[in-house]
C-alpha cells in the first residue's frame, strides 16, 4: 500500500512537468495520467484475485 501512495504523487508531478514543457501534450498527459491512477487504485484489487 506504501508504495502506491508515493507513486500518485510522482506521475502528477511528472504530468505537471510534462504539461509545462509541452502544452500541446495536455490531452495525452491527462489520458496517460488518468488511467495509470486507475492502475494503481485498483492494484490491490486485482492482485488479491477478488
Amino acid at each position: 500500500m506504501l508504495t502506491m501512495v508515493t507513486i500518485q504523487p510522482l506521475i502528477a508531478l511528472l504530468a505537471g512537468i510534462l504539461i509545462l514543457v509541452m502544452p500541446r501534450l495536455l490531452n495525452y498527459v491527462v489520458a496517460i495520467y488518468l488511467i495509470l491512477v486507475g492502475i494503481t487504485g485498483l492494484w490491490p484489487q486485482l492482485m488479491s484475485g477478488v
